[in-house]
């Protein structure tokens, strides 16, 4: 098993930064890929940004130039640092992590709230 702790989110005004720290602790376990997506009332879950264990990283269009995801190998840590957030940015972000315990297993963080007042 492995588990996921978020931490970061909070109420910011529009133009501020925020930063998400989400570490996976347990055994015996790899990370092949870790992540963030985000869920706004009414809408569907969606990829913002994912890092594979080589360092490739893919964002979503409407966070690239504004948001960075990278990675502590060591900590099993992935963080998403977020500048100049809109209001549209508001919504539940939820750290992902894709491990290797022989087959490939994938883990939900619990989620943290991220509000952007305009």
């Amino acid at each position: 098993q492995v588990q996921l702790v978020e931490s970061g989110g909070g109420l910011v005004q529009a133009g501020g930064s925020l930063r998400l720290s989400c570490a996976a602790s347990g055994s015996d376990f790899s990370v092949k890929q870790m992540g963030w997506y985000r869920q706004a009332p009414g809408k569907s879950r969606e990829l913002v940004a994912v890092i594979i264990s080589g360092g490739s990283t893919n964002y979503a269009d409407s966070v690239k130039g504004r948001f960075t995801i990278s990675r502590d190998n060591a900590k099993n840590t992935v963080y998403l640092q977020m500048n100049n957030l809109k209001p549209e940015d508001t919504a539940v972000y939820y750290c992902n992590a894709v491990v290797v315990f022989g087959m490939l297993y994938e883990y939900w963080g619990q989620g943290t709230q991220v509000t952007v007042s305009s």
